[in-house]
């Protein structure tokens, strides 16, 4: 199917790489851009139309290139301009889009704007930045805590203030009030759009304005020990405010002055706060992440209600997205295990709406145990032994059954599973059932189906381990009915109708197999069927 025009982003499917893990090309044990470019007809192998980049920008790593020192040029640990000039003009001679992920929330404490902010009370930069007094009695200014555990505000001894970090303390918060921070941040995207990219995912949307009087934060109700800390208290203040959606639509507005460019949203919230995102009249993001599938009890009612709740709760015109996995949250055959990963994956490509994939999720890589001297997220060092830790999503590609998975030739920056020598893209390349070979099939499907790129989402029934619904486009039909279950289920209803016909399972190996009436599901199968042309 077509992937062009300035819609190509709802036809198409996305491919998350997190570059430190995806492939090193010269040897120091982390991925780069080089490797990125290397591993493109991979890539391009299975199918997905558009590549976005976890952040390539220079950075201290303090949380690995979420803290950048310069929003407009390439980490020598990633290589070059040169470098990312090569890996555009090859994505896009592949057909491939490629997305940046751009963090204007915060930045590093080593940005020249910050060390210019920090330097006096007078300086012209020190409103780009949120600085307070401290409370009467010398305290913090108020209750706000940071997403990484611990208060909120850092204490300057220099300028006798406190500024606010929503994350790490080498991660201060940009004062997006400030419209000089706003032209500022406007010009960086300009940047990238003029070399080319076609959009950007915006990290954590949802923080950029906080309340104007810094009101404390209401404890939560709900907390329990063991959860992390941040969850004490609400961020009623100090997340998505009123405002920020006139920021959101200036970027939008940066953007569409560009053909065909996209802009999405990191946006964590409830149901009815998501769709805020899309903006009045959808001059906001185009797709505020959906992250329902990332937590939900693994079951057909609590998937089928999510998946009803979030088609009722869209605006008019707005454009539903899928996710099962990134580089925050525990892999997705983790959570659901090996098997129901296959049930995983059809059930996110068969979906109405555009998805995004995580890259290995293709190959079934596992959330991996970290050994403690072997943790590198700040997260987990700040807030350990409560399974924050993300490094267990983070583990390298694996790409091969040598002993760094074919992902480097020194000992790479994270561990790799011992099982990579069974689970890599080289042996499951060569098994025509494998989960890879099942993701291509997948993709291959919806891309030659109106149906599933475009067509109305039905529900059919969700009971026991049983989940089914329809797509449907131009007069054309196809059913998907998945057993979220380990036991085989009989399946009669009148939906699948006599005469029709298995066009994929997930163990690919029913393709054309017609149905008399009865489709019997063994345990952990999925499948999608045809009706017959009426």
């Amino acid at each position: 199917m077509a992937q062009g025009g300035d819609f190509w982003w709802r036809d198409g499917i996305f491919y998350q790489i997190y570059p430190r893990s995806f492939q090193d090309s010269d040897g120091d044990g982390v991925g780069d851009l080089a490797g990125i470019l290397r591993r493109l007809p991979y890539v391009k192998s299975l199918g997905v139309d558009a590549i976005w980049l976890s952040p390539i920008f220079p950075s201290p790593m303090a949380d690995f290139g979420y803290d950048i020192s310069d929003y407009t040029g390439i980490d020598p640990l990633f290589g070059t301009m040169t470098d990312f000039d090569a890996l555009l003009a090859a994505a896009h001679d592949n057909g491939l889009k490629l997305i940046l992920d751009l963090v204007p929330n915060h930045t590093s404490d080593q940005h020249p704007w910050f060390v210019e902010s920090r330097a006096s009370r007078d300086n012209p930069r020190r409103d780009w930045y949120i600085w307070r007094d401290p409370a009467p009695d010398g305290g913090v200014p108020n209750n706000w805590l940071s997403e990484f555990g611990g208060s909120a505000w850092q204490f300057d001894e220099a300028t006798g203030q406190y500024y606010y970090h929503a994350f790490l303390a080498q991660q201060p918060d940009l004062n997006w009030r400030n419209p000089d921070v706003r032209a500022a941040m406007y010009d960086v995207m300009r940047f990238w759009l003029e070399k080319g990219v076609d959009g950007f995912r915006v990290d954590v949307i949802w923080h950029l304005i906080k309340d104007a009087a810094f009101r404390d934060n209401p404890p939560n109700p709900r907390y329990v020990e063991g959860r992390p800390p941040n969850e004490k208290i609400l961020t009623q203040y100090s997340t998505d405010q009123p405002e920020v959606f006139d920021v959101i639509a200036e970027m939008r507005r940066v953007t569409d002055a560009y053909s065909a460019r996209v802009l999405i949203g990191e946006v964590y919230l409830p149901l009815h706060r998501l769709m805020a995102y899309y903006g009045n009249d959808l001059t906001g993001a185009q797709m505020p992440f959906n992250f329902a599938l990332l937590s939900t009890f693994w079951s057909a009612r609590s998937i089928e209600k999510i998946i009803e709740d979030y088609e009722k709760a869209l605006p008019t015109g707005a454009w539903p997205n899928w996710v099962l996995g990134n580089h925050d949250r525990p892999r997705v055959a983790s959570r659901v295990g090996p098997e129901q990963a296959r049930i995983a994956a059809m059930l996110l490509l068969t979906l109405r709406g555009t998805p995004t994939l995580y890259y290995g999720d293709e190959i079934g890589m596992h959330q991996l145990a970290i050994a403690p001297e072997d943790v590198r997220d700040p997260f987990e060092k700040n807030v350990p032994g409560i399974g924050v830790g993300r490094d267990g999503c983070r583990t390298p590609m694996q790409w091969d059954s040598s002993q760094f998975g074919g992902f480097s030739d020194v000992r790479p920056w994270l561990p790799l599973p011992d099982d990579h020598i069974h689970e890599n893209v080289v042996n499951l390349e060569a098994d025509a059932r494998s989960i890879l070979s099942l993701y291509k099939r997948l993709i291959a499907l919806r891309k030659s189906s109106p149906a599933l790129v475009a067509g109305d989402y039905h529900p059919i029934a969700a009971q026991g381990d049983l989940l089914i619904y329809r797509r449907e486009a131009e007069g054309r039909a196809l059913i998907v009915v998945l057993n979220l279950g380990p036991e085989p289920i009989a399946v009669t209803t009148s939906s699948i109708r006599f005469g029709s016909e298995i066009l994929l399972s997930t163990f690919l190996d029913r393709e054309g197999e017609r149905l008399e009436g009865v489709l019997d599901l063994r345990g952990n199968e999925g499948v999608v069927v045809a009706p017959p042309h009426t």
